[in-house]
């Protein structure tokens, strides 16, 4: 005798496994193909406002545990406001200045001024961050975090650069901006 013949177990149509290595990458498709944030920002469009500012990531690796933490609790964040009755609009974005990508950039084409000119070595330094960016672009997407993936926001941009130097000229012109013999730091 078969004894689990003799017990009303439920059927059911999901699998035994969840096999979601092979199953994720689909339902993620399936999400962009359906343009699934799109649509829930047309829908939630006059709901009120929550915004989450997050502070972005430097352009230069494969995203790793840190950044995973980072990305998965700010999104869990932005969907639970979303499913308080706020429209939670996320828009990703990169830092990509700064010593790290330059230390990257040196070792494939030499130090500035030595091996190679400024301008040059700026550029490479554009080409790998933009490289980074698509690279982890993915690893955040297929993490699940929905957002405005195909228009972030990256400091090596030329249109956030100009926007940067006029953010300091109104700071400069509104008297803000002090020169002295050492610094005064404080926060809000």
């Amino acid at each position: 005798m078969d004894y689990k013949d003799t017990i009303n177990l439920p059927k059911t149509a999901f699998p035994m496994k969840a096999n979601l290595a092979n199953r994720e990458p689909g339902i993620l498709k399936q999400w962009e193909e359906m343009g699934l944030y799109e649509r829930i920002q047309e829908h939630t469009a006059e709901r009120p406002l929550f915004i989450l500012h997050d502070g972005p990531p430097y352009a230069n690796g494969d995203i790793h545990i840190g950044h995973a933490v980072n990305k998965i609790l700010k999104d869990m964040v932005i969907k639970s406001r979303l499913l308080a009755g706020f429209q939670s609009p996320y828009v990703p974005g990169w830092d990509c200045h700064g010593l790290p990508i330059e230390l990257q950039v040196e070792k494939k084409v030499g130090k500035v001024g030595r091996k190679v000119d400024a301008r040059t070595f700026r550029q490479k330094c554009r080409e790998y961050a933009d490289r980074q960016i698509a690279l982890q672009r993915e690893g955040f997407k297929r993490l699940g975090v929905l957002g405005t993936w195909d228009n972030p926001y990256a400091s090596n941009k030329f249109a956030y650069e100009a926007n940067m130097v006029r953010a300091l000229a109104k700071i400069i012109e509104g008297g803000h901006l002090d020169q002295g013999v050492k610094p005064v730091n404080w926060c809000f």
